[in-house]
């Protein structure tokens, strides 16, 4: 019996939150290339912004940081920050998407991940990742291990 070799094509994941990431390892791992897309500057989503996990009551950190990092590092991931779906067209097995990528206005080959930028922005507006409750920046990393961390 000879089995068909059947040629699939790229896969995207819609949301870098926790199971975003995990899909993303996953599908990569099994040979796709992956697309993560998420509207946000960072992937990780309300995760990282969490002290402890319920029921286990684990540090949500020390959960999310080795996924954040393995999938910036990996091969078959491709990352499309500050991006939004705009059309979905097609069937199952052949979709195309069309994705709008946001400026991101700092260039994430050049930036050295140093904070200079953070130290001498002028601009103020409420942090997202405080609820409002703070200020940051208009240059900013959500949270220190935000991947990507330009």
């Amino acid at each position: 019996m000879k089995v068909a070799e059947t040629k699939f094509g790229d896969v995207m994941v819609l949301g870098g939150g926790i199971s975003g990431i995990q899909a993303a390892l996953d599908l990569a791992s099994a040979g796709f290339k992956v697309f993560l897309v998420d509207k946000a500057p960072t992937i990780g989503g309300k995760m990282a912004q969490l002290d402890k996990t319920f029921p286990t009551n684990d540090c949500s950190m020390c959960i999310l940081s080795p996924k954040l990092v393995e999938a910036g590092r990996h091969r078959n991931i491709e990352m499309l920050t500050t991006s939004d779906l705009i059309r979905l067209e097609g069937e199952p097995g052949r979709f195309q998407a069309t994705v709008r990528r946001r400026p991101r206005y700092i260039s994430l080959e050049k930036c050295t991940a140093c904070n200079d930028c953070v130290e001498v922005c002028p601009v103020l507006v409420p942090s997202e990742y405080n609820e409002g409750l703070a200020m940051r920046t208009a240059t900013y990393k959500p949270y220190p291990q935000a991947v990507p961390s330009a």
